[in-house]
């Protein structure tokens, strides 16, 4: 709710100038832009959504260089390399920091099963229809997990349901105690993309119960995925997808397991924010 959001975040930087924090942090994209001028705080803005036009397509969006120019702070926090390379504007604050889980609650599974799987939001974008298209054509099975919005139930009905059978399997949004079992009791996670994705959690949520990633070459893919040791990132193509589907036996899932606990933990994300938190308030000093 964008109101709710700029009354939030109105009180936070009210109580700041009132010498109540050292600094904010607001994960909610843009919107605390327009409140830098009211305090002489730091402030951090971690951007979780593209900040380009369109799904499909990355074109220049001048909103953000707009704000920064008139923001006496530009402390901002990509998600990826490849988010603040499509941001298209000149952040000379700006720094990645990788989103980070907690691996306790991901099981390692070093033997995996004989079925693929897809877990996303149902949106045409998340790349299910290619996900079904290649495991339709190869007869072999697919689970399909995920959240339906009410935007996006009309598009299950007429696009996704026609497809679900035996082979291809629907099991509905699945809390987190089922994650794990999810995740780790499958050959490999399908993220065949059609967007430029940001980062993509359950990309990392799977390599941490040693299930390797077939994703298409989009977004932040190929920053999450090395590809040929936890997985493969090809080129959008249903063959190429076929290819990589057949030469996945070959990673090692012990490696998969290692990548995510080097890469995606709760506890790298929170060092990496801490030493920013640090750098800023002795800049105060």
């Amino acid at each position: 709710n964008p109101i709710w959001n700029l009354r939030n975040l109105s009180t936070a930087f009210e109580m700041a100038a009132k010498g109540a924090f050292d600094i904010i942090h607001s994960h909610l994209d843009l919107w605390a832009l327009f409140f830098q001028n009211l305090t002489k705080v730091p402030s951090i803005h971690t951007m979780h959504n593209p900040l380009y036009r369109t799904n499909a397509d990355a074109t220049k969006d001048d909103r953000l260089q707009l704000f920064t120019e008139e923001a006496s702070c530009t402390n901002i926090v990509f998600i990826s390399e490849s988010a603040r390379k499509l941001a298209m504007v000149d952040l000379p604050k700006s720094r990645v920091i990788y989103n980070g889980i907690d691996l306790e609650h991901f099981r390692f599974n070093k033997k995996g099963g004989e079925h693929f799987i897809w877990i996303a939001r149902m949106n045409k974008h998340k790349g299910v229809e290619n996900a079904i298209a290649v495991c339709e054509r190869l007869n072999i099975k697919l689970l399909l997990a995920g959240r339906i919005d009410p935007t996006q139930q009309e598009y299950f009905e007429k696009v996704i349901k026609p497809h679900i059978n035996k082979k291809i399997q629907y099991v509905g949004e699945l809390k987190d105690s089922e994650l794990s079992d999810f995740y780790g009791n499958a050959k490999a996670l399908l993220y065949p993309i059609e967007w430029e994705e940001p980062f993509g959690l359950v990309v990392a949520e799977a390599m941490a119960c040693g299930t390797p990633v077939i994703a298409y070459k989009r977004g932040s893919m190929e920053e999450l995925v090395k590809n040929g040791e936890s997985g493969f990132v090809i080129e959008s193509d249903i063959e190429k997808l076929i290819e990589a589907m057949g030469k996945i036996d070959q990673i090692d899932r012990s490696a998969v397991r290692r990548q995510a606990k080097d890469n995606f933990s709760k506890e790298r994300m929170v060092d990496e924010y801490e030493k920013l938190y640090y750098e800023l308030c002795l800049k105060q000093k």
